[in-house]
């Protein structure tokens, strides 16, 4: 799936970024023995050299700002993460030469931190008691405090975000399935999936319904945001418009449902449970459908924590 011109004319000073998408999309049998006329299929977004779905928004976002000149030599690339897109971030600011700076919630998974660490980007920790909406505090702080120093990428408010996911996740998803399907499960992080292959798919066909995780305040689950709340932070980037349904998962739900899945030999972390908890509510409700979700990365990023206790 070829990106946006823009983009397109800067992979070729940095071929390593090809390998962002085309990820595969498989069958899960899962729930297929109870539900027979349920098929699941899932995009495997840890195959990303990155790891995880991430990949894709931070290369668009970031190419897209030297394109146009927002992102000038000597300034350092600035967010916050729950941890996939701060390694996007780290991996990608060093292949295009840029340092990386990543406010994130002090309990993220061990392994998420290590992995920028690895790429040399540098962490400030902010208060997990006080949920992620601290940390897109205090990079907002970061910022007005030294304008000159940053490019503030702020994923929350960027439209290469969802840009991405309009045109490379969902147009795949579109041409793995031959536009066949009656659902898409997803999750608000910063909004850019739901609202880009929301969007897209609708276009194809408003009868897909988009079915929206929504996880509990706390102790949450790790790249899923909280929303419902007056005091939630709610991204300027999402488009609520395409979302049909919402299903409140618990953590706890989310990591049984790991559990399950590894057992079928697929090994994800906790929003993709999340997400597959949503398919299994619906496609138990419905009794029928063609579902597709995504598994957002690969299970080894949660050792430390306790899903996999």
């Amino acid at each position: 799936m070829p990106w946006d011109p823009r983009i397109e004319s800067l992979l070729g000073r940095y071929p390593a970024l090809r390998a962002v998408g085309n990820t595969p999309l498989v069958p899960v049998e899962t729930f297929r023995r109870e539900l027979p006329d349920v098929e699941v299929l899932v995009k495997m977004e840890s195959l990303n050299p990155g790891g995880s779905l991430k990949d894709r928004p931070v290369l668009r976002m970031l190419l897209g700002a030297l394109a146009d000149g927002r992102l000038q030599p000597g300034k350092t690339v600035l967010d916050s993460s729950s941890g996939n897109a701060g390694i996007a971030y780290a991996m990608i600011g060093r292949i295009i030469g840029h340092p990386v700076e990543i406010v994130i919630p002090e309990n993220a998974s061990a392994e998420r931190k290590k992995r920028m660490q690895a790429h040399g980007a540098r962490l400030i920790f902010t208060d997990a008691l006080q949920g992620y909406d601290e940390a897109l505090r205090e990079v907002h702080r970061r910022h007005r405090a030294n304008p000159d120093r940053y490019f503030f990428c702020d994923q929350y408010s960027n439209d290469d975000n969802w840009r991405a996911h309009y045109e490379t996740t969902a147009v795949e998803i579109l041409e793995q399935t031959g536009g066949r399907l009656t659902h898409v499960v997803l999750g608000v992080g910063t909004g850019g999936t739901v609202t880009g292959v929301g969007r897209r798919l609708k276009e194809h066909d408003p009868a897909i319904r988009v079915i929206c995780i929504v996880p509990e305040v706390f102790p949450g689950i790790e790249g899923l945001k909280p929303l419902g709340r007056p005091e939630d932070i709610v991204p300027a980037i999402l488009d609520e418009k395409v979302i049909d349904e919402r299903i409140d998962v618990t953590v706890d739900e989310a990591y049984a449902m790991c559990v399950r899945l590894a057992r079928a030999g697929f090994f994800v972390g906790q929003s993709s449970g999340a997400y597959m908890v949503g398919v299994e509510h619906i496609a138990r409700r419905e009794r029928r459908g063609r579902f597709v979700t995504v598994f957002n990365d690969i299970g080894e990023r949660y050792f430390s924590t306790r899903l996999w206790d």
